[in-house]
Parts: structure tokens; sequence; C-alpha cells
């Protein structure tokens, strides 16, 4: 049987979720994935259809997402195995009131200090993953996203703050996540916050790191 994915898009389009869900498609099916977009919900609603799925990716920023519509993801990436891969504010900032989605995920987005537009350095760990192995640091002109994020996560790349000033600045410098990998259940769980518009998911090594997550999480 061959690898299938879903594809839900939606939310705020300022991150532009139409495009972005087309590179991912376009990935994808390079990868030999059938894949599936959807732009409601309740193509979540299919329990059996979502327990024979390889990956789920969310490309949903905010809004908001009922039980009968979230309850089926967990119990397929919990029970069944299926992955879940996405990026930025549409899979780590999608459903704002939602925690068990935040406990899946791995982390919520609570801030950009400076916005969109702020240089900075993307400083993968050596060595501690297949997704990001052969790809040097870095640099994104885009948002910096500062987050809120689960202990437990495997961390593949990270970035210091700060570098714009905010109420954040009298902590001082640590690294951020940008990258992780984690287990919820039986299912993979892959996340990168870049991707704050198709321009950058579409750039290098950005796609490369994307492309190679989805490959990973995939049941």
């Amino acid at each position: 049987m061959g690898k299938k994915a879903l594809i839900v898009r939606g939310g705020w389009d300022g991150h532009q979720p139409r495009e972005v869900s087309e590179i991912f498609d376009r990935v994808l099916r390079e990868e030999g994935f059938e894949t599936e977009v959807s732009d409601t919900l309740d193509a979540l609603k299919d329990q059996d259809k979502l327990n024979g799925l390889s990956l789920i990716v969310p490309v949903w920023t905010m809004g908001t997402i009922t039980a009968e519509q979230s309850k089926p993801v967990f119990k397929a990436v919990n029970e069944a195995g299926v992955g879940i891969a996405g990026c930025h504010g549409g899979m780590c900032d999608s459903f704002r009131e939602n925690t068990e989605w935040q406990f899946m995920t791995g982390g919520q987005w609570v801030a950009h200090p400076g916005d969109d537009g702020v240089t900075y350095r993307v400083r993968l760990i050596k060595g501690s993953h297949p997704i990001v192995q052969g790809i040097e640091d870095f640099d994104v002109c885009s948002e910096q996203y500062y987050m809120h994020t689960d202990p437990s996560n495997h961390v593949l790349a990270t970035t210091e703050f700060p570098l714009a000033a905010g109420p954040h600045t009298p902590n001082g410098r640590f690294d951020m996540p940008v990258v992780w990998t984690r287990f919820y259940g039986k299912g993979r769980v892959f996340y990168t916050s870049l991707g704050h518009q198709a321009n950058i998911v579409a750039s290098e090594p950005c796609l490369t790191i994307i492309r190679r997550g989805f490959n990973w999480a995939a049941k």
C-alpha cells in the first residue's frame, strides 16, 4: 500500500495557507505520497480514513477546532501511529484554546519580537538527526518565533534570542528551538518554526528540512 497524506489548510490568510499547501502537496507527491488537500477541518472527522493515512499536514493558523474534528486526529496519531508534520503558525499556532493540540505538537507560538523582517541565524545541532545531516547553519530574514516548547522535544536546530528589543530582553541570551521531532503515543511529530510565508517555505535549506521531516514522520 502506498503512502497517503492529508493536507488541511485554512485559518489566517497572512500565512498564505493556499500557497504553502501547494508547495507541501508538490513535495509530498515528489516523495511518492498520494495526497488530498482539504479546505475544511471536517476532513478530520472520519476516524477510519485518518487511521489509514501515513501523514497529516496541518496548514491552519489560529481559528478554532471542535472536539469532533480534533479527537480523531489525536487518536490516529496516538493509537494508529499516523505521523503529523508542519511548520510555523500552520501547526504550532493553530488552535490556541486546544491544549491537547499543543501537547501533541510540542509547542505554541507566543511572540515574534521585531515582527517580520528580522534577520536571524538558524543553528543546526550537528549529529542530532538525519533530517539536518549535512546542512550548515544559515540565516533567515523572517519572523523569529518565540515559543513555549515541550521539554521532551528532540531539538534539531535553534536560534539565539534576543535580537529585537522587547519585554523578554532583560532575561539575557538563550537558545530557542526552531526544528524538533517528538512522539505522541505511537505517532511521529515533526515541526519547524520556519515558514512565515510561501517564499520562506520554498527557500533552501528550509524546504529540504521540511521534505526530510515529512518523510521521517510518515507512518
